[in-house]
């Protein structure tokens, strides 16, 4: 059924447009080539998606900060991996890291002809927690930059989804009633519930096929949102 009286629509960039995993994976296995770390890279992101996230999400709630995520993450790994990095070059895998993410840019199928169809319909809109030295970078390589009329980050409002300000300040650059926005992301806490708790209609991006409290819209593909838009 689709949702009537919608002028603005508001995405989350990271895990619903721009192919996190798959980007995230092939900049690993780069700079490990480039600073001679010889591991099995399927090992370590097995170890290291889901710790990743579990930072994220200590993050979101501001129980650690970024430089800290961004060393524990890699660490914490290696050392479950029972491999010895001294820790100046884990700072310096860090920094690779952030410096060469951009240098992949796969989307998630269908991102372009959804926007294509969805940009004459409605107004577009970015709220990400993502770092933004790189989160333009990633519009801008992947080629989407244009779609979006404005992209709220973390970082400028120093706040995080699902806190409320982050939502509020992107729906006033925006301009824009929360009773004509909806926001669609893959993370139920900070994506779904935060969006929700303001007033939002929702849709989740499930492409990791979670268990989805019952009433919420949910998508496993992007192009399945012309059901609802």
């Amino acid at each position: 059924m689709k949702s009537n009286n919608l002028d603005h629509i508001f995405f989350d960039l990271d895990h619903t447009l721009w192919d996190f995993d798959k980007n995230s994976a092939l900049t690993f296995e780069k700079i490990f080539h480039m600073n001679d770390i010889r591991i099995d890279l399927n090992a370590f992101l097995t170890i290291y998606e889901p710790l990743n996230l579990a930072y994220w999400k200590l993050y979101r709630e501001n129980k650690i900060d970024k430089p800290s995520l961004r060393f524990k993450r890699l660490s914490d790994t290696f050392e479950a991996l029972n491999k010895t990095i001294k820790p100046s070059l884990i700072n310096k895998l860090s920094e690779d890291y952030i410096a060469n993410l951009t240098s992949f840019n796969h989307l998630f199928e269908g991102t372009r002809e959804i926007l294509e169809y969805l940009r004459p319909k409605y107004t577009l809109h970015i709220i990400t927690n993502g770092f933004k030295e790189v989160q333009q970078a990633k519009l801008n390589k992947a080629n989407i930059d244009h779609y979006f009329q404005t992209v709220t980050n973390s970082e400028m409002v120093g706040a995080k989804k699902p806190d409320p300000r982050i939502f509020n300040h992107a729906l006033g650059m925006a301009r824009a009633e929360v009773s004509k926005s909806i926001m669609i992301g893959d993370n139920y806490e900070a994506d779904i519930i935060g969006a929700m708790d303001l007033g939002f209609d929702v849709i989740c991006f499930n492409y990791h096929k979670s268990e989805i409290e019952n009433g919420i819209k949910t998508v496993d593909n992007l192009l399945e949102l012309k059901r609802y838009l």
